[in-house]
């Protein structure tokens, strides 16, 4: 089967596109681990399928998929990539998208200057439902890495993170302590983990290692995961510029009981066909 595809980017944190609404395909675990693969695929950080919406509130759904083919709940930086492909692709003639995720409905609004805003929506605290294992609801946690005692924060914003504040993310250990956090058995579905370093209230650097994935260049999730965190635990004001690796967002939270606003660019890179 011939497909065509678009590859785009967040920021560095890149997706391969698929429009399964003009094209009558379905991508499976196994065909997005494929075109996902760097070497024999078209490659990527994860693959977003556009599809028609299954609900009349909304004006599409889409569903997002790991390197390693695992079908994951939301993704910040593809939220505003499926912004700027429906509207380039005409798609859709809207300034505001209301879109289906597997963990609900976000709101996308274009604005000018290659600028997305997305509603990544209220984010969820209690433990359970983030789902991380805790007794209570605490600002921070202490968890015990072989031995080594660190305190996190945790957030869903539609997929679980933990929150580590570090002195210096130049010199954090991401790539050992990363892995380690992701598989930690008091996160039932897995982590997203956060290396946050504070700047001042307005600013934060990041760095994020995303289950499934890897370190990325940009995590939308993990950026509006870090503000939370950072304002429940008195580090930070709203807005904050948060620095990525693959560069800048700014993220908006009022407080508790409010949704996160996050804003930046979208790129698209080049467009093809490709078997599968």
């Amino acid at each position: 089967m011939l497909i065509r595809f678009t590859k785009m980017h967040g920021l560095g944190n890149d997706f391969v596109v698929i429009d399964a609404v003009t094209q009558d395909v379905r991508i499976t675990p196994e065909q997005a681990k494929k075109l996902a693969d760097r070497r024999f695929g078209v490659g990527c950080d994860q693959v977003l399928v556009v599809e028609p919406p299954g609900r009349p509130d909304v004006d599409f759904r889409y569903r997002i998929f790991n390197q390693d083919g695992s079908e994951v709940e939301q993704c910040g930086n593809g939220a505003r990539c499926f912004a700027k492909f429906v509207c380039d692709r005409r798609l859709t003639g809207k300034s505001t998208i209301r879109v289906e995720t597997a963990s609900g409905i976000i709101a996308l609004r274009v604005r000018r200057n290659n600028q997305i805003e997305v509603d990544m929506g209220v984010p969820v605290l209690e433990p359970a439902q983030i789902p991380f294992i805790a007794p209570t609801r605490e600002n921070t946690y202490p968890i015990d890495v072989n031995g080594q005692l660190l305190a996190i924060g945790t957030v869903s914003m539609g997929n679980p993170h933990a929150v580590l504040q570090v002195e210096n993310i130049d010199s954090a250990p991401v790539n050992t302590l990363g892995p380690e956090l992701e598989s930690h058995p008091n996160f039932p579905q897995r982590v997203n983990v956060g290396f946050m370093q504070v700047v001042s209230a307005n600013e934060i650097n990041l760095r994020v290692y995303e289950r499934g994935a890897g370190e990325t260049l940009a995590c939308g999730t993990g950026a509006c995961a870090a503000v939370v965190a950072g304002r429940l635990q008195d580090l930070l004001d709203s807005p904050v510029a948060v620095n990525l690796p693959g560069g800048s967002l700014t993220i908006d939270w009022p407080g508790e009981g409010q949704s996160v606003i996050m804003t930046g660019p979208a790129t698209t890179v080049f467009h093809g066909r490709i078997k599968i």
